[in-house]
């Protein structure tokens, strides 16, 4: 007689097996019984058309958790739609044939509406993004990460904005849906993105442009498709190419497809004129030609297919399909949130024409003023200019040794505070100029006028333990310099009058970048949140929070790194040098001919950063008596008491922290802590010249890096 336990075991190996299925020909007699189409059931499973042309006809089973959902769906069909004991399941060669993707392409056939998928009964099963299905696939087993409910699905785009197409033909898509690519060639790729995938995404604006999908592709695709699994040469691994020659790039060309001027790159970007309203765009990235900058999107290129799905749809979601890297990203985000054309009628005509858009930065470059350009831009080479040029730069400012105090020097620990992206913070509600420069001798300074000063800062003396506020390095300046108008307005705020020599300014203004802040901001709290990060921690918590959000999931905290990299990469792309062993001075380079190459806003955005900086520096010493160690852009040194922040910052009697100082929190321009070590260890580094907020993450110094 069997035993208790053996029982128990046999029962616990039957409830171990996957559910049964009814016979593939029975699935489609019952769907086609219930009136539905195998594209709606797609939608509904959150799958492709043609996984469940698999399943009906015997060629591949579901995975979990589909396997459950279509296994109770199913079940409930039976229930009301029971054959006839002399009927014959209908054969699967008899079930209508549908194309995938047909439903939202606009072509003609049987296929469900867009109203009537979203009026469908059928139940929608969220598939957490790193199950894989359709085929077997090596994939994470984590589970995916609660999320608040995301933004209604575009039914032109129902697929979301991309996929991860791997070696077998697997095209994993951003809220874990596979899709069945056929494409053996480039070619085929593109047109299977473009008439069946469903990808695509929304435009960010109502004057703007729908994003192009975007397909990235794993070195075994890249592979099938007829690609190097990785790109050679001595160049910058930006500027590699297949070249012209190249099969692939002849199969492109065969088949009346264009490549823009970057070539077949890591990231590449094929299309045809469009037709009408209709783009013709597919964005290529090939993961094998470091196409993901491990220092912006860390770990995400090893990831599983379905992991890097999650991780850059997460990203197009909240931030934008990429384009490139998150620097390339970043700036295309301004132009997609602020569009420089409307649509406008002409008042003579009545017929509706492209307009500039309110607001915007046009369609047209335009030059800078000569102190805010570069040494080898046109407009210096050319003028001859040698007034000099705007200094505005993020801090690298290391205290003289000499000013210590022995009280300092017996605290024990150097503190670090970093504050989250200062660059974004700064950018919140920023006027800038809109319009073309005009030059001014000896104007009235005014702080509510964008542009570039030339005023004498060299008489205000300001305390040697804080870095002046007017130059990157700290030190006091010499003589008259060009300043942006943040700089000059604090120089005012601090009690000193201002006299300005020379002005350009811009008559046009407007606060360009708020929407790009809002959309980043949002973004950067969101993510911080999803990682346990949230608004309503105590400092102590918040503390906690940061020092293991990392490692609470791998692909959000991808994600959050790249946002930092997209504030980061966007402001540097507003001022992009030449790049080339073969440039020379005064040539124009591709970069100027954007409207978006603007360094007066750059320098706009970094000096408001810095003043910040100082402002919370001098508030600092009025409400603690401390001076920092050291600067380095948005990262500060302080001695302390102890090994936290909670034992320097600056609070009130009834325990919320001071206005006016540096204060712990997820928001952008709150500050977490970046590291600690020993006042030994950072006062060491101060008497070589190094400067300890390079090194107090990690507490390794580089000895003869220099600064």
């Amino acid at each position: 007689m069997a035993s208790e336990e053996e029982l128990f075991a046999n029962i616990d190996a039957l409830l171990a097996e996957e559910p049964q299925l009814p016979p593939p020909a029975e699935r489609a007699r019952l769907r086609e019984a219930a009136g539905i189409t195998q594209a709606r059931l797609a939608v509904a499973l959150k799958t492709s058309t043609q996984s469940i042309k698999n399943w009906e006809n015997g060629r591949s089973e579901p995975k979990e958790p589909r396997l459950g959902a279509y296994q109770r769906l199913l079940k409930g069909w039976a229930a009301k739609h029971t054959a006839h004991p002399t009927t014959a399941p209908a054969p699967f060669a008899a079930v209508e044939p549908e194309r995938a993707g047909e439903t939202f392409t606009g072509q003609s056939g049987t296929a469900t509406e867009p109203a009537e998928l979203a009026a469908s009964p059928v139940p929608v099963t969220h598939v957490p993004a790193d199950v894989p299905a359709a085929r077997p696939a090596t994939s994470s087993r984590r589970p995916a990460a609660k999320k608040a409910a995301g933004p209604a699905v575009d039914p032109r785009f129902p697929h979301g904005p991309l996929a991860v197409l791997d070696g077998d033909g697997c095209a994993y898509g951003a809220d874990g849906i596979v899709l069945d690519c056929p494409a053996t060639i480039v070619p085929e790729l593109v047109e299977w993105t473009l008439r069946e995938s469903g990808l695509g995404a929304a435009k960010l604006n109502r004057y703007g442009k729908d994003s192009d999908p975007l397909i990235v592709l794993t070195a075994a695709a890249a592979v099938r498709l007829g690609l190097p699994e990785r790109l050679e040469g001595h160049e910058q691994r930006r500027s590699l190419r297949l070249p012209e020659d190249h099969p692939a790039v002849q199969q492109v060309v065969r088949a009346k497809w264009q490549l823009t001027q970057r070539g077949f790159g890591p990231w590449a970007r094929i299309y045809r004129k469009a037709q009408g309203r209709e783009r013709q765009c597919v964005q290529l990235a090939i993961l094998s030609w470091d196409a993901l900058d491990e220092r912006s999107w860390p770990g995400v290129a090893e990831m599983a297919p379905a992991d890097i799905a999650r991780v850059l749809g997460t990203y197009a979601q909240r931030v934008t399909t990429p384009r490139g890297s998150t620097a390339v990203s970043g700036l295309e985000l301004m132009t997609a949130l602020r569009p420089p054309t409307r649509a406008v009628q002409d008042p003579q005509s009545g017929n509706w024409v492209s307009g500039h858009n309110p607001g915007s930065l046009g369609t047209q470059p335009v030059d800078p003023a000569p102190p805010e350009a570069t040494a080898e831009h046109p407009v210096v080479v050319n003028s001859g200019w040698d007034g000099g040029f705007l200094n505005e730069e993020a801090y690298q400012w290391v205290r003289s040794v000499d000013t210590l105090s022995d009280e300092e020097c017996t605290l024990p620990f150097a503190v670090g505070l970093d504050l989250n992206t200062a660059f974004l913070a700064a950018a919140a509600r920023l006027v800038v100029g809109l319009s073309a420069p005009d030059h001014f001798h000896h104007p009235t300074f005014s702080p509510k006028i964008p542009g570039s000063w030339l005023v004498d800062l060299s008489h205000i003396d300001l305390d040697p333990r804080l870095p002046s506020p007017f130059t990157p390095d700290g030190t006091r300046p010499t003589g008259p310099a060009w300043y942006q108008t943040h700089t000059v307005a604090y120089a005012q705020e601090l009690g000193h009058n201002v006299t300005p020599i020379e002005a350009y300014l811009r008559r046009e203004t407007g606060a360009y970048l708020d929407p790009w802040h809002d959309r980043l901001r949002t973004a950067y709290v969101d993510t911080l949140a999803d990682l346990g990060v949230t608004k309503d921690l105590s400092d102590a918590e918040f503390l906690a929070a940061m020092e293991r959000h990392r490692q609470a999931d791998a692909a959000l905290a991808a994600v959050l790194s790249a946002i930092k990299a997209t504030v980061k990469g966007g402001v540097g792309k507003l001022r992009e040098r030449p790049q080339g062993k073969h440039y020379e001075q005064g040539e124009r380079w591709p970069a100027l001919e954007r409207p978006t190459w603007r360094p007066d806003i750059r320098a706009a955005i970094i000096s408001k950063a810095r003043v910040n900086m100082h402002r919370k520096l001098n508030n600092m010493v009025k409400l603690t008596g401390l001076y920092p160690l050291a600067v380095l852009s948005d990262c500060v040194v302080y001695p302390s008491p102890g090994d936290s922040p909670l034992d320097f910052l600056p609070y009130a009697t009834s325990g919320k922290p001071q206005p006016g100082g540096f204060r712990l929190g997820p928001t952008p321009g709150l500050a977490k802590l970046e590291g600690v070590q020993s006042m030994l260890w950072a006062v060491d580094l101060m008497e070589k010249g190094l400067n300890p907020a390079r090194h107090i993450k990690g507490g390794d110094a580089v000895l003869d890096e220099g600064e």
